[in-house]
């Protein structure tokens, strides 16, 4: 079955940089479209990045220009890099994959990033 398994959160100090992976299994990995979300205390889940299959991204607003999705397709591996954390980076971090038949989205049990001194 589809599992997405997220990793590399942890404590890191404002303007620090931490890099988080995704690994998929259970669908062709290189045919779908990755995504990042993030959800804070009392906060709607958001959307962070995207990385298509095509090789296209998006970024929310609040993280353009510091916070870079990949994804290496031979190890079914999607990251996000990202460069001069914020405090209001604080967040679960999770990945998520839209599939067929139905286009439903799987998700990972996410990993906490917090950004504090």
């Amino acid at each position: 079955q589809v599992q997405l398994v997220e990793s590399g959160g942890g404590l890191v100090q404002p303007g620090g940089s931490l890099r988080l992976s995704c690994t998929a299994s259970g669908f062709t990995f290189s045919t779908y479209g990755m995504s990042w979300h993030r959800q804070a205390p009392g906060k709607e889940r958001e959307l962070v990045a995207t990385f298509t299959s095509a090789r296209s991204t998006m970024y929310a607003d609040s993280v353009k220009g510091r916070f870079t999705i990949s994804r290496d397709n031979a190890k079914n591996t999607v990251y996000l890099q990202m460069n001069s954390l914020k405090p209001e980076d604080t967040a679960v971090y999770y990945c998520s994959v839209v599939l067929p038949p139905i286009w439903s989205r799987y998700w990972g049990q996410g990993t906490q990033v917090t950004v504090s001194p």
